[in-house]
């Protein structure tokens, strides 16, 4: 496709390709190592000292400051919402004309809202994106230049003439075709978050809730795929999920009430001895996943 990149001014002061990015955790790490092995200049900030200079010899070219912010194409903000919101609050003034900034953070309408009026007061650009992939681990120890391998990713576009809107998404593609993702979705922040609260989120809370039977402990021995794919999230990052989940309170709490209310049919059905209830709920929950992985 014949692109005529409407979306960058002649004032810009970025490097094509440049990539920076805010936060070396599994995530930001994660992008880091994936862009910089694609060849990309990759300058990054973290909170812990130690981590940035680790990256350093291994992987980013130098430090995302005052300096390089401005010589960014793209930056990646990595960190959790509220820090990723506040960092772009300080460096709005600093970020080149007709640069892509992109957040991966797990919930989009609190960033969006913050992230897209920044953008409207500025000559850059904002898309809110969340990668779906990941592991149960956290930190840039876990990072891995892999870790995108056919994902999905998910973007929230911001409001644009359709024109401008099309250019800053095949930008967007082509400054992460390293990272190798599978497909791009669009959605609204709202349905990203809506769909999330059950696709991710309830998952992790379940997870770690089922693990809160006293017979976890004594599951060795007695335990296999079931229980190893059940409680694959039930270790997780508690700081950083306390504030996914509050920043998406409500669609999670519908979700956990539905779970709640099939659960007790199940519950019900058992403490009846009810046979018949029993093997209807169960051959309903056999057709309804079925029916949505497509099979």
């Amino acid at each position: 496709m014949s692109v005529n990149h409407q979306s960058i001014p002649a004032n810009s002061t970025f490097i094509d390709g440049r990539v920076g990015v805010m936060g070396l955790g599994l995530m930001g790490g994660s992008f880091a190592k994936a862009l910089r092995e694609g060849g990309a200049s990759v300058y990054a900030s973290n909170r812990t000292q130690s981590t940035l200079e680790l990256a350093m010899i291994e992987t980013v070219n130098g430090k995302l400051d005052q300096t390089t912010i401005p010589t960014c194409e793209l930056i990646i903000l990595a960190g959790y919402p509220e820090s990723s919101i506040s960092w772009l609050r300080e460096a709005a003034d600093l970020i080149s004309p007709g640069a892509i900034v992109i957040d991966v953070v797990g919930v989009k309408r609190v960033i969006c809202e913050a992230c897209f009026e920044l953008a409207e007061r500025h000559d850059w650009f904002f898309i809110g994106c969340h990668p779906m992939a990941g592991t149960q681990y956290s930190g840039y120890a876990h990072a891995r230049a892999d870790m995108f391998v056919n994902a999905p990713m998910v973007v929230v576009p911001p409001a644009l003439d359709d024109f401008v809107r099309l250019d800053l998404l095949e930008r967007l593609k082509r400054l992460l075709e390293p990272c190798g993702f599978g497909s791009y979705t669009l959605a609204s922040a709202a349905e990203h978050d809506e769909i999330i609260a059950y696709t991710s989120q309830l998952a992790h809370v379940v997870s770690n809730a089922y693990v809160k039977s006293p017979t976890a402990q004594k599951h060795r021995g007695f335990s296999a795929g079931s229980y190893k794919d059940l409680t694959r999230v039930a270790q997780l990052n508690a700081t950083m999920w306390t504030e996914l989940f509050l920043d998406n309170a409500d669609f999670l709490s519908a979700e956990i009430g539905t779970l709640i209310q099939s659960l007790q049919q199940y519950k019900d059905a058992i403490d009846a001895g009810d046979e018949q209830r029993l093997h209807e709920l169960l051959v309903e929950g056999d057709r309804l996943k079925r029916e949505a992985d497509g099979s």
